[in-house]
């Protein structure tokens, strides 16, 4: 079976630099019309954790379905 991953995005942290959108292999993340990103193909995360990793502001989180979600 194949595991989830929930992406939770701290607004709040986030300067809208686009990093990880552009790091996303998989292309889940996108930018909404105010430049924050948002989860836009969740189904398509393979819990790499690039976007997380790249994030200079620790402003985004990957964990797996069920593990942890705030």
């Amino acid at each position: 079976m194949k595991k989830s991953y929930y992406i939770d995005i701290y607004e709040a942290w986030c300067k809208r630099c686009g990093i990880c959108v552009a790091f996303c292999p998989k292309g889940v993340l996108e930018r909404d019309d105010k430049g924050y990103p948002y989860p836009a193909n969740p189904d398509a995360c393979t819990g790499c954790k690039w976007c997380e990793l790249r994030c200079p502001d620790f402003a985004i989180a990957v964990m797996e379905e069920g593990h942890g979600q705030r």
